[in-house]
Parts: structure tokens; sequence; C-alpha cells
């Protein structure tokens, strides 16, 4: 895909509204309710000692509807009316929203000014029985609104989101294609220089043109043994020493687009000798059974069936580098794919990074961190990362445990210092089988 005109972004969100109404009036309709007040959030204070406050994330439901950040607007979204968007007037001289990238969305809402809190209770026809979404009890009072969140309106919302719209999935692509820009950059100034993680950090963040606070998530920028940190956020501030002759990147970044994220995960190695070969090795596999993986994926294919499928291949990997001398199955069966991949193979994305809906179904016991339990289906957008890792705590248990005798723990001491790879993708899912978004802008991870 091609980076998205207005004019087009403008259609494909007139439609979304369109689809987005029809729901609303669906749910309102089996649940009993005549609308919704659909609060954007309150700025939150970073303790309650102090007077400085955290960047504001407008709640999901508020952010299905229009792309904007500011606090205190609400949306009063009516069976059969058009939809309200209620947006205070009051000047604030401290600080100002966000600048809006683009404002299409404007004209699908009748806007009125709010002077105060106070003054959206006109704005709620009397009489009618709402909801109220959010997280700011004190206002839904104010309007005289009890029921909170109800789970007969929260509950179906979620299961729609787990199906993107056109439009939702060009600002997904969109997403992905300013967040490749970044990891490129990055990629780049890694090989050419020894850089600190906050330097390479920062080096994203001038790549795809976001603040700190505009990022899906905080970026994960892992060099050495923090590679093994699955969430690593503690950047060091000087240059990692190289381990054995080798060095190795990972980051897990995105960006977003008028509300929604991307989610990319690569993972570099540079240096010469046995370990740089051997765990370049590694990222090869990694990034072959991932690519694999995602073709793998299809409508009607239970997600967690994709799950226990890429351990089989994690083990392949296991073999092939020498860290495992047991046969696939007793790998997998016996555990010990599980010590070098924990977590779950991916999880769905959109509004929220880990987003709602997919995981209704609780996981089976050995999955104890798997984000996404649903069937596949058409138009669901998600995440494929699988990885290996060396986790000391995890490799500490597989020490002490009876197959700890099947590992080759020399080839463990020499890989170890450079912590892991993970390698991840965004995927919608089309009748044919997977598009992938991250791979129409960025390459493979293997330099």
């Amino acid at each position: 895909m091609q980076p998205i005109d207005t004019p087009q972004l403008a259609s494909l969100y007139r439609s979304h509204i369109a689809l987005l109404k029809a729901e609303f009036e669906r749910i309102f309709a089996v649940a009993g309710y005549d609308g919704v007040v659909i609060h954007s959030g309150v700025a939150k204070k970073r303790c309650d000692v102090d007077d400085q406050y955290w960047p504001l994330r407008v709640l999901p439901h508020f952010a299905e509807w229009l792309p904007l950040i500011q606090a205190d607007c609400a949306l009063v979204i009516e069976a059969g009316g058009s939809p309200k968007l209620l947006r205070p007037t009051t000047i604030d001289f401290w600080e100002a929203p966000p600048i809006v990238e683009y404002d299409y969305f404007f004209e699908q809402f009748n806007v009125v000014g709010i002077k105060n809190r106070s003054a959206m209770k006109s704005e709620v026809s009397a009489g009618k029985r709402y909801a109220f979404l959010g997280e700011d009890r004190s206002l839904a009072a104010e309007l005289g609104l009890t029921a909170i969140n109800p789970a007969e309106i929260t509950k179906p919302l979620e299961r729609y989101r787990t199906r993107k719209s056109p439009y939702e999935i060009a600002c997904l692509d969109e997403a992905n294609r300013r967040a490749a820009v970044g990891h490129e950059a990055l990629a780049k100034a890694f090989y050419q220089a020894d850089l600190s993680e906050l330097d390479l950090h920062l080096a994203f963040l001038a790549g795809t043109r976001q603040d700190d606070p505009e990022t899906p998530y905080k970026n994960i920028v892992a060099l050495g043994r923090n590679c093994a940190t699955l969430h690593h956020i503690s950047y060091r501030k000087t240059p990692s020493l190289s381990a054995n002759g080798a060095m190795t990147l990972l980051v897990d970044a995105g960006a977003t687009f008028q509300g929604y994220g991307s989610d990319i995960t690569r993972t570099w190695v540079k240096g010469a000798g046995a370990a740089a070969s051997s765990f370049g090795a590694i990222v090869s596999g990694v990034e072959k059974l991932q690519q694999l993986l995602c073709k793998r994926a299809q409508v009607g294919l239970a997600y967690e069936d994709l799950h226990n499928e890429s351990h089989h291949y994690v083990a392949a990997v296991l073999r092939e580098a020498g860290i495992a001398r047991l046969s696939v199955d007793e790998i997998v069966n016996s555990g010990v794919s599980r010590t070098f991949f924990p977590h779950g193979l991916g999880h769905s994305l959109g509004l929220q990074v880990h987003d709602v809906g997919c995981a209704e179904i609780a996981p089976n016991s050995n999955n104890p961190f798997l984000r996404n339990t649903s069937v596949i289906g058409l138009d669901q957008v998600f995440t494929i990362e699988p990885g290996v890792y060396f986790i000391e705590p995890l490799l500490s248990e597989l020490r002490a445990s009876k197959i700890a005798s099947g590992i080759d723990w020399k080839c463990v001491e020499a890989l170890s210092p450079m912590g892991g790879v993970r390698i991840e993708d965004d995927i919608v899912m089309r009748k044919g089988g997977a598009e992938n978004l991250t791979r129409a802008h960025l390459a493979n991870s293997v330099a």
C-alpha cells in the first residue's frame, strides 16, 4: 500500500462511521438503551503528591469514533440521531491539546462548544436511558447516569472491535509504514556505530517523527543481554561492550496514526567470530519460521493452535543451533521450547496494542501468557512474534530439571550474552490468507 491521501482517508472514514452507527443502534436495541455518552478521558497525575500529569491517553471507545486527543470531550450517540461532539471551549494557557493532523472527522459530528462540565447535561436528552462509557464516575453522576460501562454495552463493542473496517486497516497500514522508517533508520545507526540504547531509541523517534508520548507503547530497545528482558525500557546511556566479538540489538517499537498503533519487532546482530555467526543463524531461523507462521494463519483456524504449532518450529531452530540434543517432539513435550520461548505468539492489534475481544476464552494451562485465543476471523488484525531467548531465571530452572542433560550448556553459555531474538509483524486476515502490513514496508530482519 502507498501512503494514504486525504480524500481517500475521509471516504473510508465516512463508511467507518456509518458501520459504527449501525452497530451501536443494534446494541441499543438488544440492551434496551436510548444512547450512550462516551467520555474522552481526563489527565492523570503522576502521583498524588505531585502537580505534574501524564500525557493523555484517550479512551478507546472514544477513539473508535474520532482521533481527537483532548481531555473532557464527550460524544453523545443516540439511536436514530446524529452524533454530537461536546468539546470544551475554555482557554488553557498552560497547555494546548496536540495538533490535529487531519480534520476530516469533524464534519461527521454536530460539534457543540461546552464552557464547563455542568453544561454537558443539557445535551443529554431528559427521560431517556443512557449508558456512560468512561472512567470519570463523578462526571457520570453529574449527568445523572448510573449505568457506567455496563457489560451489555461494552462486551458486544469489544467483540465488534475484533473485525477492523477498511478505514481502520488503512490507519494500521499507515502506522506500519511510519514505524518502518524508524526501524530502518535505527538499523542503519546500529551498524554504523557503537551507540547506547538511549541513542538508538532517539534515532527511532527521529525516524518516525513522533514524540515519546505519541508512541503506541514505550519503545523496547535492548542491546546484548538486555535482549532477554522481554519489555526492556530502562535504556542504558552508554554503549554496550560486545560479547565474544558480537553485539545484538532487539527493537520492539511502533508508530501511531489516527489513534491506531503498529507493533513491530526486529533483531540484528553484528560482529565477527563463532558467536556472531551462530547467533546470526538463530536470527535467520526465527525469521524463516515467523514468515512461515504468517502464511499458516487462515480464517477458521484457532489462534492457539497456531501458537502450539510455533513451538515445533522453535524446537527445530534449537536443534539446528546445537542448543538442544533432543528430538523436536521431546523439546516441545518436555517444556524446553517454553524455556526459550515463554510468551504468546501474538495478540490482537488496533486502538490498543493488546486490543480487546480476542482473549475471551482462557488459554490452555501451558500457554498462560497467550493474549489471543480466538478463532481467526476475516478482517482481524493481529501480530505474529515468535522468539528465542536466553533468560537466566528460566535457564536455572531447566538446569535443575531431569531434561537438563539434553541441553548443550556450553552453547547456551556462549550465546547467552546476546540475550535473544524476536521477529514481529502485523497481519490482517483476508479470504485468501494473511496480508502482511509490516512487510509491505519493511524488509526482513537479516542484514
